[in-house]
């Protein structure tokens, strides 16, 4: 594809170059190479038509890689000539065609010619040219290597840059083979040392040349010599504040003279020290370095240069280190304490540090304490632990005055004291302080206060301990002159761990220092999310609400101020969660308007100012009635079943004759009854009251009476029974009559054999009541039927002595003989029915008047 476009370019370019053999027209001006023109300014080319062409000038168009050029940059010079004008743009290189063409000509073929346009700039002047010859091994390099500023404009077509050097008017010059070049190498064979150089750099191209400015110098003025040789740093033992330099030339003096640049620094400094240049010039070896500090380890580096700058400097040598000699401690240590109140006393940790000039290697602090201006107790510390602290337990009523200097192997320190005053005589403090991080590092700031008697301010930070088990002490501080309110702290704070910041004004009285009250803010230098969540309990659950619980997670896992804890709840799985915010320093909260008897899940997330981090979740459910409500029930409960017990004692206390009759009725008394003495016979005697008295006849089997019999003896089949009929004996009788027998058909076997006695039931009917005179009207008689078995107390009438509760029920006044036979008289007299058989367990049938009742 790549191939075939390239040919077809080619054959298009041949064909409007040459023409065709028809061409007909043809451009001025004509090459067959590109046309460079020059961006920004006007090109005017003119389209001629050639001799016995059938078009003429209104029939040529001016085309620009295909695109019609307007017609109002046309220039019609005559009939058979056009020319057309356009400024020319970065963007118009390519082809300028020229095309006549007639539509009422369409047998002839169309005339076309090109030319080929790139466009580009002229080479701009070339600026800050300059040429360097390095040192190789004793002698500088026959190569120069030279660089300069081609502009900031790119000719966009090629350009030749020449580098020319003149040496005792012996030209050489070196082409630079780059479209845009800005450094050449020019080959002088040999360096001419102490000759006179002139150099240029010229630049071509089809647009115009530039040529820069001549550089005329001697030929060291291009040389770069080596960093001096062999560079030693000397320590002075017995001038600890002085360092002796040494080295070695680089190259012999007769090809350059060189003089000499020193720079230093302390090894824990960025901030590096040069010489003068005027100390170090001439043919020198070595150099002192004075006015250094003790026991302190230094940086230097060394570099050369043509003497009066007749060269260029050379690169830095390497850097060589070394300390100065140690020196009697100039400054005390720096005395501090960290004061944690107890229960019933104060704990006292002393830290210091090292003094800030201590000259040397420190061997033993001296520790001197006394309490209430006691005599002072000495502790000698070594200074290689790596924790210089000590604690003391002081007394909240107790005063402590600390005195420490320190010993190295040339002298001793001078001392630094501080004053621990009565845990309620402090000194003032600063109003108010904060803090804020700027650039990684804790800026603390506080409002300043009377200068009287105040020495510096102290900042104080102290790393919260992160577990309970933690015991070692984390602290640090820094001091500020009393005219400062505002600095940055100067320590390497850990992210996500909690500090507390502390700002103490520091006093001096009588020779001593003590400090005032702090104020203290908790700080973090970054805050992060919580590296784990609370978790919650349930605490108590009731109808309609929950308490929850949860402890503060740990301060190592907090990693940040706590801003708020966020309730999240929903009921079981159906994830439509409702949420409660609640302030950092909340631990409980309770849930209300829950469903009763229903699964809950919920959970506490915790957030800080970077994030949240949500606890474990936690099932609980509701109960089903609420406070108070069982309790409602049971006394409702009890009260109603007192109420409704009272109200029965009461209403049985009002109707206690009516129980009474209806649970122990009046039996008559059967001994009373006329019954027992009456007859047909004999006339009713007149002493007697008169009363109803019913009469009860027995058939006996065999002539005995059941009163003497076991009923329970009597068989009896089920759904069978023998019946008799009895006679009342009315109109004859003299008592009862004898029992006639009759037997069921369906009786199989025992057809001779009574299987139960009839009993007849007869009633006298007479008028009046006990104790009435009766009338001479003969006594009425009702007579019933039973077939039912006469009760045990009727077979057995001596039983009835054996139960006086039996008894009862025969009684009126007196007891019942217990002979049958006086009431009861067997009739051998037949008699038809009267009534019905009463129930097999009555006794005997009174009258109703007298109100008896079968038992």
């Amino acid at each position: 594809m790549g191939s075939s476009h390239h040919l077809l370019l080619l054959l298009m370019f041949l064909h409007y170059a040459v023409g065709s053999i028809d061409n007909c027209v043809k451009i001025l001006p004509d090459s067959r190479s590109n046309i460079v023109v020059e961006v920004g300014k006007d090109f005017t080319a003119t389209c001629h038509l050639l001799k016995g062409s059938p078009y003429t000038s209104d029939d040529i168009e001016w085309l620009l890689e295909n695109v019609s050029i307007a017609k109002q940059l046309y220039h019609k010079i005559n009939e058979t000539s056009v020319s057309v004008t356009v400024n020319i743009s970065s963007d118009m290189s390519g082809w300028l065609r020229c095309r006549a063409a007639k539509e009422s000509l369409s047998h002839i073929p169309t005339c076309i010619y090109g030319i080929s346009l790139r466009t580009g700039y002229p080479p701009l002047k070339p600026k800050n040219l300059s040429c360097i010859a390095v040192q190789e091994d004793k002698d500088f390099s026959h190569n120069l290597n030279c660089s300069w500023d081609p502009g900031s404009r790119n000719p966009l077509i090629d350009s030749t840059y020449t580098i020319n050097v003149l040496v005792l008017d012996k030209a050489q010059k070196a082409d630079c083979n780059q479209h845009f070049a800005r450094s050449c190498i020019i080959n002088l064979e040999t360096f001419p040392n102490h000759m006179l150089l002139k150099l240029w750099v010229e630049v071509k191209n089809a647009l115009g040349s530039e040529r820069s400015e001549e550089l005329l110098n001697d030929a060291s003025y291009f040389a770069k010599p080596n960093p001096p040789l062999n560079v030693q740093v000397l320590t002075e033992v017995y001038i600890p504040t002085s360092l002796l330099v040494t080295w070695k030339h680089p190259i012999d003096r007769t090809a350059l003279r060189l003089s000499y640049a020193i720079k230093y620094r302390k090894a824990a400094s960025d901030v590096w020290i040069e010489v003068p240049e005027r100390f170090t010039r001439g043919n020198i070896e070595s150099f002192r370095l004075q006015s250094l500090e003790p026991y302190t380890q230094y940086v230097v580096q060394m570099r050369c240069i043509g003497v009066n700058n007749s060269s260029y400097w050379s690169n830095w040598s390497p850097s060589v280190t070394n300390s100065t000699a140690e020196a009697k401690p100039a400054s005390a240590p720096d005395l501090w304490r960290i004061i944690q109140p107890t229960s019933n006393s104060r704990n006292v940790t002393l830290i210091w540090k090292a003094p800030v000039k201590a000259n040397g290697k420190m061997l033993v602090y001296n520790l001197n304490i006394s309490q209430d201006y006691e005599m002072f107790r000495s502790y000698y510390i070594r200074a290689d632990k790596l924790s210089q602290t000590y604690s003391m337990e002081l007394p909240p009523g107790k005063t402590a005055s600390i005195e420490v200097n320190v010993n190295n192997s040339v002298g001793v320190s001078p001392i630094a004291t501080l004053f621990i005053p009565r845990s309620d005589n402090e000194l003032p403090g600063v109003e108010d302080m904060s803090w804020s991080v700027r650039d990684e590092k804790l800026q603390v700031k506080w409002t300043l206060l009377p200068r009287l008697h105040l020495s510096e301010y102290l900042l104080e930070w102290v790393k919260i301990p992160q577990a309970v088990h933690q015991t070692e002490l984390q602290a640090g501080w820094q001091r500020v002159p009393n005219n400062v309110s505002i600095t940055t702290l100067n320590a390497d704070l850990e992210k996500f761990k909690r500090y507390n910041i502390s700002v103490y004004p520091i006093y001096k009285l009588n020779r001593h220092f003590q400090a005032g009250r702090p104020v203290t803010r908790p700080a973090y230098i970054q805050q992060g999310t919580p590296s784990e969540g609370p978790t919650v309990t349930v605490r108590k659950s009731k109808k309609n609400s929950a308490e929850l619980m949860w402890e503060e997670i740990p301060l190592d896992r907090q990693r940040g101020f706590i801003t708020n804890y966020t309730i999240v709840y929903a009921i079981g799985n159906t994830k439509q969660w409702k949420s409660v915010t609640v302030g950092p320093n909340v631990h409980s909260h309770v849930l209300t308007d829950l469903a009763s008897e229903t699964d809950y899940v919920v959970n506490v997330m915790v957030s800080t100012e970077a994030g949240s981090f949500k606890g474990i979740d936690c099932n609980f459910k509701t109960m089903k009635y609420g406070d108070g409500e069982v309790e409602v029930i049971v006394v409702v409960v009890c009260l109603s079943f007192l109420f409704l017990t009272v109200f029965f004692i009461m209403l049985c206390l009002r109707k206690r004759e009516v129980i009474k009759k209806l649970l122990w009725p009046q039996v008559p008394d059967p001994s009373d009854s006329s019954i027992a003495h009456w007859s047909p016979d004999f006339p009713v005697k007149a002493d007697l009251p008169k009363e109803d008295v019913s009469v009860m006849e027995v058939d006996v089997l065999d002539g005995k009476s059941l009163c003497e019999e076991d009923k329970g003896v009597l068989p009896l089949k089920k759904d069978k029974y023998l019946s008799e009929e009895h006679s009342s004996g009315i109109g004859g009788s003299s008592c009862m009559s004898s029992p006639r027998h009759s037997v069921s058909d369906s009786d199989e076997g025992d057809s001779g054999q009574t299987t139960a006695s009839t009993v007849q039931y007869s009633s006298v009917l007479a008028s009046g009541y006990k104790g009435q005179t009766p009338s001479h009207q003969p006594p009425a008689f009702a007579r019933s039927e039973s077939t039912q078995p006469l009760l045990d107390c009727e077979e057995h009438p001596d039983h009835l002595n054996e139960s006086q509760s039996r008894s009862s029920y025969f009684r009126r006044g007196r007891e019942l003989e217990p002979e049958c036979e006086e009431t009861f008289c067997p009739v051998q007299e037949e008699a038809s029915p009267v009534a019905e058989d009463p129930p097999a367990s009555a006794l005997c049938y009174m009258s109703q008047q007298s109100g008896y009742r079968p038992q």
